[in-house]
């Protein structure tokens, strides 16, 4: 299975999948927005490295030139990483992984029962799918919705921070990108149980009593829209408690979420434009679907097709995989697909050719 075969494959899968009765959560209609900066370019930052502050502020000069705007910085010490990235005229975001939380050893040691089980019983915590860091919490549990609501009003009361930003806010991958089937040395042609989430007593309890159906005893669980509808909104509920919290410190909320909407809710359970976000950040890695830069084009549309439109897209774009040639190309078609800048994905990869080049296409 190859390129758009891929594509094709995971659309019909999706057929049919829609708004269901057992709706928990309704769509969002409202709230601040980031249109009114439609023309910004991000780079995520991995922030944990022992430098100081003039290094940063090199580094975070040297990009702002090239026409980087604002910084997604995770790790590391917010105040330093926040004056160097505001002294070099950036916006400074916190990246946060929300529910993967294998760093979290709080949560490890304290509530094992949070943590995400798939179809055939196992729990995330103890046998974590395709890598040792992927163990998921549920977002279907109150007192994880709780926790995680506590964390990012801390996170957004920073007055260094001017805005949060979502990761992993999503159950672990029930079909991986094909283009990392080798890897992994699998065949993902259908939801297999060892990867299909979350099956926990509190999702199961929550549905039965929303739907009258044991998840477990439905005919085919992959193929049920009800089900499936329940575990988009349960990652929407979550989204909207963190949404309301980081509003009310006054700071805007964004995610980096799976390349379309549709993808999203068959690989990952996302229902990412029925969020309450100020913008959405979509990884448009085409090399990871065996796709070519062109389709950054056609990604970025139907992303921007299926949001509000004071809403902005920024179409979230994989350096590895680019050259220099190609991501001015990149740039470009994601502006004709209608995104609102791009996300690059990160800071360390941008070589001195890349930024001339972004420099250029970016008209700075």
């Amino acid at each position: 299975m190859k390129r758009r075969r891929f594509l094709e494959t995971i659309g019909a899968m999706a057929l049919g999948v829609g708004a269901a009765p057992c709706t928990l959560w309704g769509r969002w209609s409202g709230g601040p927005s980031l249109r009114s900066q439609v023309s910004k370019n991000w780079t995520w930052v991995h922030g944990g490295s022992e430098r100081s502050s003039a290094e940063w502020r090199s580094d975070f000069a040297r990009i702002k030139r090239a026409g980087i705007d604002a910084v997604l910085v995770s790790g590391g010490e917010t105040a330093l990483l926040s004056d160097a990235a505001h002294a070099e005229g950036l916006e400074f975001h916190r990246w946060v992984w929300v529910l993967n939380r294998n760093g979290d050893g709080w949560a490890r040691e304290n509530h094992p029962e949070w943590f995400t089980v798939n179809r055939n019983g196992e729990s995330t915590l103890d046998h974590p799918p395709y890598v040792d860091y992927y163990r998921w919490v549920c977002p279907t549990r109150e007192p994880v919705r709780e926790y995680l609501r506590g964390v990012f009003d801390e996170i957004a009361s920073d007055q260094n921070v001017d805005g949060v930003h979502l990761d992993y806010i999503r159950h672990s991958d029930v079909i991986l990108p094909i283009g990392l089937w080798d890897k992994y040395d699998l065949v993902q042609d259908q939801e297999y149980p060892e990867f299909d989430y979350c099956y926990c007593d509190v999702c199961r309890e929550t549905f039965r009593e929303l739907s009258g159906s044991d998840p477990l005893e439905l005919p085919d669980p992959t193929r049920d829209p009800e089900w499936k509808q329940f575990r988009y909104d349960s990652i929407t509920g979550l989204v909207s408690g963190l949404a309301d919290v980081v509003h009310a410190r006054g700071k805007p909320i964004t995610a980096a979420v799976f390349p379309t909407p549709d993808m999203a809710r068959l690989m990952v359970h996302q229902d990412w434009d029925a969020w309450p976000l100020d913008a959405v950040f979509p990884m448009i890695y085409h090399s990871f679907y065996l796709e070519d830069v062109s389709w950054v084009e056609s990604a970025t549309r139907e992303g921007v097709a299926a949001l509000p439109a004071q809403r902005p897209l920024y179409s979230g774009l994989y350096l590895p995989s680019l050259t220099p040639d190609e991501l001015a190309q990149a740039v470009r078609v994601a502006r004709e697909g209608g995104s609102a800048g791009v996300a690059l994905f990160e800071m360390g990869g941008l070589s001195d050719d890349h930024l001339v080049e972004l420099r250029a296409v970016s008209g700075r």
